[in-house]
């Protein structure tokens, strides 16, 4: 019953869960600092939160089908025309989810520069697509002339991340334009992260037909558990993605929750703020070396001991990280550390010193 193309997904791996870290070593759930999953430590807005609290008697209504009101609420935000701009559930998954069934068809292929995020591969590999892995640079830069070499007539999408995860650096314009001018496939970039970053390469596409940018309501704006998110793109391809998706794929409480969130310059600005500065005090004071990094958190590299070790050796102290050791081409040294708030940073070198003197 099952199509073939399902039994070649590799399982997503997902960060450690308070609940695990509690069952493994006996904790307590109070005394945990979960950083594994580049969560907002400040937790949503309050004007988040009201809306939910006001919606909540309204659960038995459906939401509008392509979700104007977000729609519009995100055109004020990002400067674009409610015809370029997307909603999506479940989170920007929901958008690769939309993307790759609008376009891919048995046997089409789509281009990853790894280590990076590894969601790319599942709705490609589901539509029947083939993934190219192209292995980034060492400082995890993209190689434009390497990507442009690895597409074929069959190429249909190329995935692209900025600020890159796991290892937080920005794509440079330059190498967008020239992917971007020289290939017929849609380049989908996740600027998941984009608001802790100095810039971002949205505009571009108001230049060219063929680039899609991908966002999320998880990371700045504190709702990953409404799995929210949203899409930048041309117009021609905004109408056929709304033709194919999903109808009502975000509920109410995300749709309100989405529109308030967007309201609250104050608390965007506060997370924001947080990230910047602990991304620079654990770069600093973490004693490995730690990359520089354009969002809400940092790439550790604990060579010459391995990421597992020291990742569980974390978690037995109450600390949850994440160990790239699942992320493709990303080695067995690296570590990826959210920021947390200025107490919980301070508590996370603390942590990794104890831990480099015992490993």
């Amino acid at each position: 019953m099952i199509k073939k193309e399902i039994f070649d997904i590799a399982e997503y791996v997902p960060g450690k869960s308070i609940e695990e870290i509690v069952s493994a070593y006996g904790l307590e759930p109070t005394s945990i600092i979960k950083l594994g999953s580049n969560e907002n430590p400040l937790g949503p807005s309050p004007k988040a939160i009201q809306a939910l609290v006001n919606v909540a008697s309204y659960a038995n209504i459906y939401p509008s089908a392509d979700a104007i009101e977000l729609r519009e609420a995100l055109s004020k935000y990002t400067g674009f025309p409610v015809s370029n701009l997307i909603a999506s559930g479940p989170g920007m998954d929901g958008l690769l989810d939309g993307v790759c069934r609008l376009v891919i068809e048995r046997g089409d292929e789509v281009i990853i520069p790894t280590p990076t995020f590894a969601y790319y591969e599942l709705p490609a590999r589901a539509c029947g697509g083939k993934p190219v892995f192209v292995r980034r640079n060492q400082d995890f830069s993209i190689d434009p002339e390497k990507i442009l070499e690895a597409a074929s007539g069959r190429t249909k999408i190329i995935f692209l991340c900025s600020p890159n995860n796991p290892s937080g650096n920005l794509l440079p314009e330059n190498d967008l334009r020239k992917i971007l001018e020289n290939t017929t496939a849609l380049v989908f970039v996740d600027e998941a992260y984009v608001e802790f970053a100095d810039r971002n390469l949205a505009g571009l596409v108001r230049e060219y037909d063929n680039l899609v940018v991908g966002r999320t309501f998880s990371k700045v704006f504190g709702l990953a558990g409404l799995r929210l998110g949203y899409g930048i793109m041309p117009e021609w391809l905004a109408k056929e993605y709304i033709r194919a998706a999903t109808p009502f794929s975000v509920s109410l409480p995300a749709l309100k929750a989405g529109v308030a969130a967007l309201s609250d310059t104050e608390h965007r600005k506060k997370s924001i703020d947080l990230a910047r500065k602990g991304r620079e005090y654990l770069k600093e004071k973490i004693p490995f070396k730690v990359y520089p990094s354009q969002s809400n958190f940092v790439l550790v590299d604990v060579a010459p001991l391995k990421a597992k070790v020291v990742t569980q050796n974390l978690m037995k102290k109450g600390i949850i990280v994440r160990s790239c050791d699942s992320f493709r081409d990303a080695g067995d040294n690296f570590i990826r550390v959210t920021v947390g708030t200025p107490e919980q940073n301070e508590i996370i070198v603390r942590t990794f010193e104890a831990v480099k003197n015992e490993v």
